[in-house]
């Protein structure tokens, strides 16, 4: 069914790959063309998939031709030793309303969620992450959305959809799946107040770009704990990415945003990553292209190693550490992957049904803040939420 709905690659953006190297990228996928048509989903682990649509941008018309942009840079990058089957399944057919590319982008990525295919969607504005999220109601399971931005996009209540509203028609539109939101880079001066608030009030993580900077690495445990990842290239500096409606001279880096990228690759639980408003007609020298096709490589690079740590592994199969704070009136719990070094805290969540614990992904850092005997911040956020 969802061969309705796709695109195969335009054949302008195949020319002159024949040749290429065995190794480049182009020589590893199984890409949907126009006459051997779609490839063998049983045969596809990680799948791209373009978007032609740019009626929710707003000011950034002109995002949907995107995709293929980006395909020309990633087709010619060299690949790891990664051993996942990939594939491109071209481009969403631009619909007759947004409504309708909506819809289609929806049921493709929900075919490819049941088949266990990762989507990888690349073109467009940031409303598709709407579509993306509404994708997991077949699972009818709850849903980590982390969003890569400068802003939050709540935009104001009762607007249509659009690319700065769209978080608040996934928190107040049925089924009510979201069962936790975090935002990695915004910076203060393009959010209001208000919005700061309800974030607080909801018990949703914000990283501000400045505390970012300081450590990349900290964001990892957030990564590692989201299903849906969507990067707004708005996030990136606009040195590094101009080709965005909305640049700003400060952002992350383009090693940042790459290294953010590898991190949602190695999540465990990441199952489907965006990456959105890139637009061509702003893209001087290509170097917007050239960097969101690196940022899909490092994304790769890091799925090629995923250790399949908690919690696909058990509990016992960690190292456990014990740090006991206020005067030992209490003890917090950790958890040390012995396969990757990374770290999770136990976190009671009291029910009525049950008194029982989960594990919430955390650094290093937050077990050298226990030991002197400071609560974590993500413990704090996670014990609130499940009270």
């Amino acid at each position: 069914m969802i061969a309705d709905f796709l695109a195969p690659v335009p054949e302008s953006v195949l020319e002159g790959f024949e040749d290429c190297h065995p190794q480049q990228l182009y020589s590893h996928l199984h890409i949907h063309r126009e006459i051997e048509g779609l490839p063998d989903l049983k045969k596809i682990r990680l799948a791209i998939i373009g978007v032609m649509e740019d009626r929710g941008a707003l000011a950034n018309k002109g995002c949907d031709i995107g995709a293929d942009s980006i395909r020309k840079y990633l087709y010619n990058l060299y690949i790891g030793r990664w051993e996942m089957p990939l594939g491109d399944l071209g481009n969403i057919y631009k619909g007759e309303t947004l409504e309708d590319s909506l819809f289609a982008l929806k049921e493709v990525i929900s075919e490819l969620l049941r088949m266990n295919i990762i989507p990888i969607v690349i073109g467009g504005s940031q409303d598709l992450t709407f579509a993306m999220y509404r994708a997991y109601d077949v699972l009818e399971q709850t849903v980590n959305l982390t969003a890569v931005d400068s802003r939050f996009d709540l935009g104001q209540q009762g607007e249509q959809l659009h690319a700065q509203n769209y978080l608040s028609h996934i928190v107040l539109k049925k089924p009510y799946n979201l069962y936790h939101y975090t935002n990695i880079g915004y910076q203060t001066y393009f959010v209001n107040q208000e919005e700061l608030d309800l974030m607080e009030r909801m018990f949703f993580d914000v990283v501000r770009l400045g505390n970012l900077r300081h450590s990349i690495e900290e964001c990892e445990p957030y990564l590692r704990n989201a299903d849906l990842v969507s990067i707004d290239l708005g996030v990136v500096r606009q040195h590094d990415a101009p080709a965005t409606a909305y640049p700003s001279p400060n952002g992350l880096t383009g090693e940042e945003a790459c290294a953010v990228a590898r991190y949602a690759g190695l999540s465990d639980k990441v199952s489907s990553f965006g990456i959105f408003e890139y637009n061509p007609h702003l893209d001087f020298g290509h170097q917007t292209a050239h960097l969101a096709a690196q940022m899909i490589w490092y994304f790769l690079e890091g799925f090629s190693h995923r250790k399949q740590d908690y919690p696909f592994s058990p509990k016992k199969e960690h190292i456990k550490f014990t740090v006991l704070i206020a005067e030992g009136d209490h003890e917090i719990t950790f958890y040390k992957s012995p396969k990757s070094d990374r770290w999770w805290v136990e976190v009671p969540i009291n029910t009525k049904q049950s008194n029982r614990h989960t594990l919430v992904p955390c650094s290093h850092n937050d077990y050298l803040a226990a030991l002197k005997g400071e609560i974590p911040m993500r413990w704090w956020r996670a014990y609130q939420k499940g009270m």
